[in-house]
């Protein structure tokens, strides 16, 4: 299996993991968020802000720079 994925088919892969979660549990603050991740005709988001966002979510996960461990918060 190639794990290697576009750009756009990561944010299209987000998409459809929220929306499932948006599914399961009826959030309406899910339910906003796709709205805003939703694309429009010409493939940008409703929300261009979101995109910008999903970049820089992107160049943080290539420089190594998200902790996905479950820690505590700080005391």
């Amino acid at each position: 299996m190639d794990d290697k994925i576009t750009i756009k088919e990561a944010y299209t892969a987000m998409y459809a993991y929220l929306k499932m979660l948006y599914e399961l549990t009826g959030s309406d603050d899910l339910g906003g968020f796709l709205g805003s991740m939703s694309l429009l005709e010409d493939g940008t988001p409703a929300d261009p802000g979101v995109w910008d966002d999903w970049m820089r979510a992107v160049q943080q996960a290539r420089h190594g720079q998200v902790d996905l461990t479950l820690g505590r918060p700080d005391e």
